[in-house]
């Protein structure tokens, strides 16, 4: 397929003809406005998504590094950060930061602890850091920035983390454990305050990772769901984040990251006194950082209030109760464990479970694929609840024709078969680079991706699958 060569424009491209290239680009996206998507997308409905903008708009050039130049968004980010922690059952000690993601706010939360022990343990020289295996991937790209050993242990049968194996783990060069409420891959609530009697006995920081739970959780047990304490409420707790960007219905981006205490959040400041320009002080990882994203996140929790987050809560939980029992009652397929909140994965023991997920593509449908072992991740938010049933009987269609025997079906396992075998056989690399040139010919769009999947799992820890994802994200950006 031959290449565009895309140039520098000579002058500016009209407003008409940027928006009509822009909204032909956009043709090709998930279509997440009739709640089709079950991943990246959380919608507050047009009215408050409309106010939200209207915010998001009057701060859009505004840059928030320096408070003495825009002190109007230096209030909004504290008014917005105060309310967070109050949410999370914070004391008047607990500070914090927006932030421009989750996963800034996990390698902030996680450069902080590094830091902060180099200050009160500096007899440590390789710091230390223990996660459950369903742990998300920021902590692990966090570890690789700031230069931090770690331990990952296994969850349990019921995929909560394993804490009298993660005590096991901890020795002399340990300064943070970790845990989510929830994990992403499953849903399930691991024991915070288990893990936060460990982390109090040995002396040590425990973040809890809420980025996905930390704007449902509360609002689930407003509406009378029995969800377990999570946040600084359990005793050991001295980090938190949540996305705002999430549940909390606000832009893209922005996440909270709090901590136990104010000497603790200097740790996370960057400061440089020693430069030309003059002294630098950064309170989180960004230089610039967007003032458009922080007081649209304001605005959600602002415009959307406890009685609204409450309100949707409940509803995006009754929704998801709804396709849960769908799921239960489906001859073929399985629940991953027992989710608490509004995230949930479905496997299964006899059918090809990425064949399922094809068939629903076929109808419209997307979300995300996860392995170790194969399942289908969805997550549903408020979007979701005028859809639901008719998202039932496509999955209950979808999974009677992966029953249906075709010959694409075995050539799906005949192809990750062969797959298994000749990793065992070729040289490392040699089945990433036959990826490659065959991906080159084909549309990705157009075929279907359960015999890709399956591969992935035959080559899951391999060289050749970190090589083809390589490839795949190098091609992607190209």
């Amino acid at each position: 397929m031959e290449k565009t060569k895309i140039h520098f424009p000579e002058k500016g491209i009209s407003k008409e003809e940027i928006l009509i290239n822009a909204i032909k680009k956009k043709e090709k996206d998930i279509d997440w406005g009739k709640g089709r998507s079950f991943c990246l997308i959380y919608y507050p409905g047009e009215e408050k998504s409309k106010l939200i903008k209207e915010v998001f708009d009057v701060y859009y050039y505004d840059n928030a590094l320096n408070p003495t130049a825009a002190p109007g968004i230096a209030a909004i980010e504290s008014e917005a950060t105060k309310m967070c922690i109050e949410l999370f059952h914070g004391d008047e000690n607990v500070r914090g930061n927006i932030s421009s993601g989750g996963t800034e706010s996990i390698l902030l939360a996680v450069k902080t602890s590094r830091d902060y022990a180099k200050k009160v343990h500096p007899e440590i020289k390789n710091p230390h850091v223990v996660v459950p295996s369903s742990v998300h991937p920021a902590f692990f790209k966090a570890f690789h920035c700031f230069g931090l050993d770690f331990t990952v242990v296994k969850v349990k049968n019921d995929l909560r983390a394993d804490a009298l194996a993660m005590k096991n783990a901890i020795h002399q060069n340990t300064i943070l454990i970790v845990a989510s409420a929830p994990s992403y891959p499953h849903g399930v609530m691991d024991p915070i305050k288990e893990i936060g009697q460990i982390a109090q006995e040995k002396k040590l920081l425990f973040h809890v990772d809420a980025c996905i739970g930390g704007f449902m959780l509360p609002f689930l047990k407003n509406a009378g769901y029995d969800i377990p304490d999570f946040d600084f409420s359990v005793e050991g707790v001295t980090s938190l984040s949540a996305d705002l960007h999430k549940y909390g219905y606000s832009p893209k981006g922005a996440s909270v990251i709090l901590y136990k205490n104010g000497d603790l959040r200097k740790s996370q400041f960057s400061v440089y006194t020693g430069w030309n320009g003059g002294v630098y002080g950064s309170p989180t990882l960004l230089g610039t950082r967007a003032g458009s994203s922080i007081a649209g996140a304001w605005a959600a929790l602002n415009s959307i209030g406890m009685e609204g987050y409450t309100r949707m809560a409940k509803a995006t939980m009754e929704t998801t109760n709804k396709i849960k029992k769908t799921i239960v009652e489906i001859e073929g397929i399985e629940l991953m464990g027992k989710p608490e909140m509004t995230i949930l994965a479905f496997t299964s023991k006899e059918l090809d479970v990425f064949v399922i997920a094809d068939e629903l593509n076929k109808k419209g449908w997307h979300f995300e694929r996860q392995q170790l072992p194969p399942s289908i991740h969805l997550t549903i938010n408020f979007i979701h609840c005028n859809v639901a049933e008719e998202f039932i009987e496509d999955l209950k269609s979808s999974v009677e024709n992966a029953k249906k025997f075709s010959l694409e079906k075995i050539t799906n396992k005949l192809q990750t078969g062969l797959v298994k075998g000749l990793s065992k056989l070729l040289p490392e690399g040699t089945i990433a680079k036959y990826q490659s040139t065959r991906d080159e010919k084909l549309e990705a769009s157009t075929r279907n991706k359960a015999a890709m999947y399956g591969m992935m799992g035959a080559l899951q820890g391999t060289s050749d699958l970190n090589e083809m994802v390589l490839d795949f994200l190098d091609k992607t950006y190209s």
